[in-house]
Formats: C-alpha cells, structure tokens, sequence
C-alpha cells in the first residue's frame, strides 16, 4: 500500500500537487506580512504540506476546536479560502478530461472543504485517522 500512494503522490505531485501547493504558499505569504493573520498563514503552510503529499494522509477534526475555530474559518472562507477552493475547481476540470486524471480530479474535488475551512483541523496518516473514528 505505500508504494501505492508513492506512486499515486509522484503523479498528483506532477498534474497539480505542486501548482496547487504553490497557490497555498502565497496565501501563507501574504498572511504573514499582515501579522494580525499569523495564524491563518500556519494553516496554510499545513495544508500546503496536505496538497503536496495527499494520498496516505487525511484531516480529522481536531477535539480542543471551538468557536474560534469557526470563526476562523469565517474570515479564512472571505479572504483566501474561496480562491484557494476556485483553485481546486479549475485544476480539475483539465484532469477530468484525460483519463489517467480522473482520480486525481476527484482527489482535487475533495480537498475543497479543507481549503474552506481548515481551522479546527488536523493532518494524519489515514491509518492513524482510523484508530479516531467512532466504533458505532
């Protein structure tokens, strides 16, 4: 299984991991030269880390995540998240069209909702992600 997702991460790393992660580089950038959004800007260099590397890894909610989280995220969707999100749209309508793209076009779908709203959460590895879930 890791030599699978080495694969499938040097193949998203090649379509759209790097533009992407890019993109994510230069909202921490700007973040940080407006101090106030310090914070934000360390979420961003998180999920910039998540976008480069995706496949083997995944987010959790985080336990201690409150309120300020979700207003975070409030002002995070305003001013950065919507184009990080638009971002993601636009990267996988090209990897939609191949077929080897397919998968990595899904995979761009789902990493919106982290692009909206990344406070109150945390990357793992998917084995450690399991160990979290709810036994229902």
């Amino acid at each position: 299984m890791k030599v699978f997702n080495l694969v499938l991460n040097v193949l998203w790393l090649v379509f759209c991991g790097i533009w992407m992660a890019l993109g994510y580089l230069v909202a921490a950038l700007v973040c940080f030269v407006l101090i106030v959004t310090i914070p934000f800007g360390i979420a961003a260099l998180r999920i910039a880390g998540y976008v480069l590397w995706p496949f083997g890894r995944t987010t959790v909610d985080r336990p201690d995540a409150g309120a300020p989280s979700f207003v975070g995220n409030v002002i995070w969707v305003v001013f950065a998240g919507w184009w990080l999100a638009l971002g993601h749209l636009i990267t996988s309508i090209p990897l939609f069209l191949s077929i080897i793209g397919i998968p990595f076009g899904w995979a761009n779908l789902k990493l919106i909702p982290i692009s909206l709203m990344p406070l109150g959460r945390e990357v793992v590895s998917t084995e450690q992600a399991f160990g979290r879930r709810p036994a229902w």
